[in-house]
């Protein structure tokens, strides 16, 4: 003998029959049994009470926004590459452990900070490269 499951029926909203119809009627049993008066009363605005700030909470600046951040890939030569580990390592000796992304945000503050002499130099000792994905070899 098989039996059948019985299937709770889903109304609009994407609840369970079951789990919105006691809400339901327990909202219409409230309201007639209601005085009258009184949900005029429950229906009028109340008066706002005065706020009082304390010294702490407007003593606390606003939360600073995170930075958005942008993904981006880019191809390095070898050699650079290396510098790069090179410089990690270093940094580790230093009792300062950091990540190839802070290295690279370190030097643009560096060519960001020089004048416009010393910026042109620093460009002129980077060979240019060809752009995009490296061949498979």
């Amino acid at each position: 003998m098989v039996t059948a499951k019985k299937v709770p029926a889903i109304t609009e909203a994407g609840q369970p029959a079951a789990a919105t119809a006691p809400k339901a009627t327990a909202k219409v049993a409230a309201a007639k049994t209601a005085p009258t008066k009184s949900r005029a009363i429950a229906k009028a605005p109340a008066k706002p009470a005065a706020r009082v700030a304390s010294p702490a909470a407007t003593a606390t600046p606003a939360k600073a926004k995170k930075p958005k951040l942008v993904r981006d890939g880019f191809t390095i030569p070898k050699a650079e590459y290396v510098v790069l580990e090179a410089l990690k390592l270093r940094a580790s000796e230093l009792k300062r452990p950091t990540k190839k992304s802070e290295l690279l945000r370190a030097g643009i503050k560096a060519l960001a900070a020089m004048d416009g002499t010393a910026f042109l130099t620093a460009l002129e000792a980077v060979p240019a490269i060809k752009t995009g994905r490296p061949s498979k070899a």
